[in-house]
């Protein structure tokens, strides 16, 4: 062995023992690598090489436990008709996408805008407030990690109760069923989670019912409401979004990915209430899913808590240059959301002529309780006929089917695929 290689074992050797700590020894006496002996649970076990060592030991035991979040299939053949994602079924303007090819050019060479200004100026004109209170970001999922980050604290002890005062700050708490992203950030965080149930028709339970549960926690450091509802579609008055707001001593975050497709929006109340967000997305309603462009609307304080926490360059110059280009060509969007709107009931008709059962929708999706088989076996059969939707594993919705709006061709398509699969023998 030459100095070279012997100094290589001991600097690999020391690096293993400071990421170890006192679960590892190693033998002065021997450069070799037959030298390092492992600790682990009170056993001394020699090691013939490092690559032996578990990999497992270096990765938090909270992380080795986390369930990731499941995304909708994505197809690998060509073909399959689309209905599982609730994406936008048109394009961008062709505003933005000329917006776009004009800024593939040196500037790629730079970092973007940190703070997303110009957008954030432009989202302040639009919403009627100041840039101060918006941030901008890596799609509205990263916004609201940060809001568990920043307004929630680790669990303290798993067997507080659930009203307990340390508890509720390290509690996030949201309805079910809901977005599925929420439970993951809460593990993610260490965090305690309360699922609170929606009615059996996905609407909100009043306050008075809410009190009586004795479930849901008025102090829960942060409360997510997706409004509308995914995924039911279930739209929510402002008045009751209020009510709820001002009961809450927590921060609420009223997560508004959907709303463009619905009859109100809460935005006002992120501006009202110092302890409000308002989280909107260009992913659903402005096509943009690609870009990954989300923004909350709130109280400045608390954007400005969210700012020090973010990533330095957290959104892409292409998504920002998208987004801006976006705010200068709503039309576009808004006859799009009532074409949008128009194929979602259309689609609720027709379902509901072939057995199905439509619950309400203001979003781009529609919930459906499917008829003669379950819903897991319509998954399969109206996939064998290519049209993806959505199923999902939990108990709360395991009998339901969400079915994304797509263009009237694609509609068109799902029910004849429905009708085939009706009549089948």
């Amino acid at each position: 062995m030459t100095k070279t290689d012997l100094g290589w074992d001991i600097c690999r050797l020391q690096n293993v023992h400071l990421l170890l700590g006192s679960r590892s020894l190693w033998d002065m006496k021997k450069f070799g690598r037959k030298s390092l002996m492992v600790m682990e649970s009170g056993k001394i076990q020699e090691e013939g090489t490092l690559e032996k060592i578990s990999t497992k030991q270096f990765i938090r035991p909270l992380v080795r436990e986390l369930h990731p979040y499941v995304y909708g299939e994505q197809p690998k053949i060509k073909g399959l008709v689309k209905l599982n994602t609730n994406e936008n079924p048109f394009p961008p303007s062709p505003k933005v996408l000329r917006a776009i090819k004009a800024a593939a050019d040196g500037r790629l060479r730079l970092y973007p805008n940190p703070t997303a200004q110009l957008l954030r100026e432009k989202l302040a004109k639009l919403h009627r407030c100041q840039p101060d209170n918006i941030i901008v970001g890596n799609g509205s999922d990263e916004l609201l990690a940060l809001a568990v980050r920043g307004f929630v604290e680790p669990k303290p002890n798993s067997k507080l109760k659930t009203q307990n005062s340390k508890l509720a700050q390290a509690t996030v708490q949201y309805f079910t069923p809901s977005y599925s992203l929420y439970p993951v950030l809460a593990d993610i965080h260490g965090a305690a989670k309360n699922p609170v149930l929606l009615k059996s028709n996905f609407d909100l339970p009043d306050l008075a019912e809410l009190k009586r549960g004795k479930i849901w926690n008025f102090n829960a450091a942060l409360t997510f409401v997706t409004t509308p509802n995914a995924p039911s579609g279930c739209g929510y008055k402002t008045s009751e979004l209020e009510k709820l707001c001002r009961a809450q001593n927590g921060v609420v975050v009223l997560d508004e990915a959907y709303v463009d497709f619905a009859d109100e929006n809460a935005l006002k109340l992120g501006l009202k209430f110092p302890h409000v967000l308002v989280a909107r997305t260009f992913s659903k309603a402005y096509s943009l899913c690609f870009q990954r462009v989300g923004y909350f609307v709130g109280n400045a304080e608390l954007i400005a808590a969210l700012h020090k926490i973010r990533d330095s360059y957290n959104v892409n110059g292409l998504g920002q240059i998208a987004a801006e280009a976006t705010l200068d060509d709503l039309a576009y969007y808004r006859a799009n959301f009532q074409r949008i709107i128009a194929s979602r009931e259309w689609l609720a008709r027709e379902l509901t002529l072939h057995g199905f059962r439509v619950f309400p929708s203001q979003s781009n999706f529609v919930l459906v309780l499917p008829p003669r088989f379950a819903a897991k076996d319509w998954l399969q059969k109206l996939r064998a006929q290519k049209i993806l939707v959505r199923w999902f594993d939990h108990s709360d919705v395991i009998k339901f089917l969400r079915i994304t709006i797509g263009t009237q061709a694609e509609m068109a398509a799902l029910v004849r695929a429905v009708s085939n699969i009706l009549h089948q023998k």
